[in-house]
């Protein structure tokens, strides 16, 4: 099983093939999934001495972990106002403050364990139209006022168009704190660490089932691992292992081009500054450079669960629309994979079991907070469970519909808010 064809996995540092899980064996903690979230949890809990196995059903960073937008971002897709309605604002202020310190983290682990990824620190959200620029004022204003989040400057459209070569945008919201980097070599060096420090990492080992009890034994076609404690970290690809989880969150399409390199000169007159950007409209675009000189360009969602027809010509049309300059090249890579989502696009943490934990939801922000919550999942497995618990008080319902009607619902709702963006 091989990633799927992208940029990133053409640009990939070379890794190792991890075989698969045979017999039965047993550990302190069995991690599932081999993304960021999996690969976080596994290199924390080795670092403090468990005994770590980690089960990734086809290869570590297979799914979103290796083929998103590369944005690492604070805060969470929800917004601030939607926790505070559920838990209070002093809890939703220590939620915050745990993104904030996920960008932290990553930094740390990227220096740390020096891992080649290509991050750059400068992020910036962007309007298209006056209320946007409201909106991204107010917010502003909000996370200097009520969370101490200060490092937020505003850029007028003629201050943006000295970054950005387009006149797309209105204006923008420039955060020096936030990044982007190349996902799936980051997810890789995740993956290396974890095993230096001990962790045992199986791929092509897909979970079936688990039995529930003192001892979790967590069955693959071809071994079992007898764990004192599980991590579920799955995200869009739970599906029958905990169907209480599956229900609770919806697997989105979302799709990236990469053009062809267009060199550095003509990448800099496109884009200044070696920044991410993400546009606020519901259903958003979002771009940034790479290494060797390409524009990634990607959003929009697919809630169909389907690859639309034409993906790459759709997506190619929205990127000239922000670039007219790009009229003329070609597009080298496009792919496309699922975002797992919440009702409320707050993330879901918690417990199937005492022993068993859970880490799903990441609704888009997952660069940066997939670690933190591995970390966060360490900490309870070690005894201080505060912070974890602290997002269990979030209340999480189940898509409506079930599972035959809830995706056609949910595709009705969103052709309502892309007609809200262009209002």
């Amino acid at each position: 099983m091989q990633h799927i064809r992208s940029y990133y996995a053409a640009s990939a540092h070379p890794a190792p093939v991890r075989g698969p899980l045979r017999g039965d064996v047993t550990a302190d903690v069995c991690v599932v999934g081999g993304g960021i979230a999996g690969c976080s949890t596994a290199l924390d809990l080795a670092s403090r001495g468990y005994d770590v196995v980690l089960l990734e059903g086809k290869r570590v960073a297979w799914g979103a972990s290796g083929r998103s937008g590369g944005q690492a971002i604070f805060g969470f897709a929800a917004g601030q106002d939607k926790l505070i309605a559920q838990v209070g604002r002093e809890d939703a202020r220590r939620m915050f403050d745990v993104s904030v310190e996920a960008l932290d983290l990553l930094k740390e682990r990227v220096a740390h364990h020096a891992i080649d990824c290509d991050l750059h620190w400068g992020q910036m959200h962007v309007a298209i139209k006056p209320r946007h620029e409201a909106e991204l004022k107010g917010w502003r204003d909000e996370l200097a006022r009520d969370y101490g989040y200060d490092t937020l400057r505003w850029l007028d459209r003629n201050e943006l168009r000295g970054i950005l070569a387009t006149d797309r945008y209105t204006g923008g919201l420039y955060d020096t704190r936030s990044g982007h980097l190349h996902p799936l070599n980051y997810t890789l060096g995740l993956a290396a660490a974890a095993e230096a420090a001990g962790a045992r990492i199986h791929e092509d080992s897909h979970v079936t089932r688990l039995e529930h009890g003192g001892t979790v034994v967590v069955h693959t076609g071809a071994g079992t691992v007898r764990a004192k404690h599980v991590a579920l970290c799955c995200n869009a690809y739970v599906d029958e292992l905990a169907p209480r989880l599956r229900e609770r969150i919806m697997p989105v399409g979302t799709y990236i081009v990469a053009t062809e390199p267009l060199g550095r000169e003509r990448i800099e007159s496109l884009m200044r500054e070696n920044v991410g950007v993400t546009d606020v409209n519901w259903v958003l675009d979002y771009f940034r450079r790479s290494a060797d000189h390409r524009l990634l360009f990607g959003g929009r969602v697919s809630y169909s669960g389907l690859d639309p027809l034409n993906t790459e010509r759709a997506t190619r049309a929205r990127m000239i629309k922000v670039f007219p300059q790009l009229a003329d090249v070609d597009i080298e890579y496009a792919w496309g994979g699922y975002v797992d989502i919440t009702m409320s696009r707050a993330p879901d943490f918690g417990r199937l079991a005492p022993n068993v934990y859970y880490l799903q939801g990441f609704s888009g922000h997952g660069i940066a907070l997939t670690g933190m919550a591995g970390r966060l999942v360490a900490d309870a497995i070690s005894g201080q469970a505060e912070r974890f618990d602290l997002f269990g008080k979030l209340e999480h319902r189940v898509f409506p519909g079930g599972r035959a009607f809830r995706t056609p619902a949910l595709v009705l709702a969103m052709l309502w808010f892309r007609m809200k963006d262009l209002m």
